[in-house]
């Protein structure tokens, strides 16, 4: 199973007889794993074309920029753009953290994929638009939202997402991973609506 279900299963229907017999009863419900900031996970295999293809709109692996990558999909008017938008509503203390929170995901995402043996395919040939189009895509979960969480389970897998995160909050802290998956739940939210993806909803943690 690739892709994983948001919503809880329905209730099943059960005639329950006037015994006590337990065959009787209703089976327990299954729920989806959540991500820790949110959002279903990603228990599929990852996309790493995708991934290698935004490693290299950002600079490389040893140069990765984020907002480098941004300028890449977006063109540097929309990013300014957006990168105003987004200091306005956060501060810039808090778009500062993002930004550095995501030049060090990448980082720590490809270092804990070599330690485990995974290595970047061929980049993907995806032009900018194409690209941000993907990543939005992604990310979003089957109900429609886009998680940062469900994102980066998709460019590096559920495990190693899960490995970056614990690194990022023994060092930055736990706050500077809550702000980085906060603002690219927004900021990419934006991207969706400014491409034209206008079924892309916004995730409660915004």
């Amino acid at each position: 199973m690739t892709l994983v279900t948001l919503l809880v299963i329905g209730f099943t229907e059960c005639v329950i007889a006037s015994t006590n017999d337990d065959s009787h009863r209703p089976p327990p419900q299954r729920t989806t794993a959540i991500n820790m900031f949110g959002g279903a996970s990603y228990q599929g295999a990852p996309a790493l074309a995708v991934t290698a293809a935004l490693v290299e709109a950002g600079g490389g692996s040893g140069n990765f920029s984020f907002a480098k990558a941004l300028v890449f999909m977006l063109g540097e008017d929309t990013v300014n753009t957006e990168v105003s938008k987004l200091t306005n509503q956060y501060g810039e203390a808090d778009l500062k953290t993002f930004l550095g929170g995501m030049d060090l995901a990448i980082a720590l995402s490809l270092k804990h994929a070599t330690q485990a043996g995974v290595h970047l395919p061929e980049p993907a040939v995806l032009t900018g638009v194409e690209l941000a189009k993907t990543l939005v895509s992604a990310g979003t979960t089957p109900d429609g939202t886009f998680w940062s969480g469900y994102l980066f389970d998709k460019a590096v897998s559920n495990k190693i997402h899960q490995q970056v995160m614990m690194d990022i909050n023994e060092s930055a802290g736990y706050e500077a991973d809550l702000i980085t998956h906060k603002i690219l739940n927004q900021a990419m939210y934006d991207v969706a609506h400014a491409l034209g993806m206008k079924d892309v909803k916004l995730a409660s943690l915004h």
